[in-house]
């Protein structure tokens, strides 16, 4: 059977901040995140469209495209870039955040995966980005990454990217694994997805973990990361300095208060 995307090569670079350096034969294309763009070689042309991949019948069917891809968390518009030159050309892309790149070969993950909605880096042109709607109303409004989710679908590499580490696991038929919300990446289609709450009210407050979490059922593939960046984000907010230069003490159990009342000792306030 004629693959419908692109065949592209690809190499790794870096540790923790990680990019992939795509190399394409002339006149094949590459499809990638708004902004996530490092280098391209001369010959690459970049543009902007609605639907690279000429699903939408007409202009209303192109800005449907457009209005999928931004309910999916993505931009309105796709970047693609185009190996306009008469060898091959070089064209890098790099994550916004820290963590490791992690290409997947979608023929062997049963042609879709479904992904929290801004794991998308770059794919070949064929490969399609849309929206997958979670089966369950509980698992939209309580999963950490909203209603909806990615669907990517195709026969190429797509590429993703996470924060943190990448744990890679393959669940068995009826196994299941309780996870964070925030920590999930990318899973096979077949994989069944659903929101359950903590148990006992003192754990669900108390325990640091929040007040659900995911149970994803196999059989099927999982994508997982170590350190959401929400959760990163986080930590930054609480360390940072609030208004009149004092933060939060860590490791104080009386936090905010204990810090105010010791700037007050030291600074000689009355």
């Amino acid at each position: 059977m004629a693959r419908t995307s692109d065949e592209i090569d690809y190499e790794l670079i870096g540790d923790d901040l990680q990019a992939v350096i795509v190399t394409l034969d002339p006149g094949e294309t590459v499809i990638a995140e708004a902004g996530a763009m490092m280098f391209m070689e001369q010959g690459i042309e970049m543009n902007t469209t609605l639907d690279p991949n000429k699903q939408g019948s007409g202009l209303m069917g192109k800005l449907f495209q457009g209005a999928k891809r931004v309910l999916s968390g993505d931009t309105f518009f796709i970047t693609t870039f185009l190996n306009n030159g008469s060898g091959r050309k070089r064209v890098a892309f790099s994550s916004h955040f820290p963590g490791k790149i992690k290409p997947i070969d979608l023929q062997e993950w049963g042609g879709t995966i479904i992904a929290q909605k801004d794991s998308f880096l770059c794919a070949p042109k064929g490969t399609n980005v849309d929206i997958a709607f979670t089966k369950k109303i509980g698992a939209g409004f309580f999963g950490g990454e909203g209603f909806i989710l990615q669907k990517i679908t195709g026969d190429g590499v797509a590429v993703l990217h996470a924060s943190g580490a990448i744990f890679e696991t393959t669940l068995m038929p009826s196994e299941t694994l309780r996870v964070d919300t925030g920590c999930i990446v990318a899973m096979e289609q077949r994989v069944r997805y659903d929101i359950k709450m903590v148990p006992g009210i003192k754990t669900a407050l108390f325990g640091g973990e929040g007040l659900f979490f995911a149970t994803l059922s196999g059989p099927g593939r999982v994508l997982l990361q170590t350190m959401p960046f929400s959760r990163l984000a986080d930590r930054i907010i609480a360390a940072a300095p609030r208004a009149g230069g004092s933060r939060v003490q860590e490791g104080s159990v009386l936090g905010g208060i204990g810090g105010a009342l010791l700037g007050g000792v030291l600074g000689g306030d009355e």
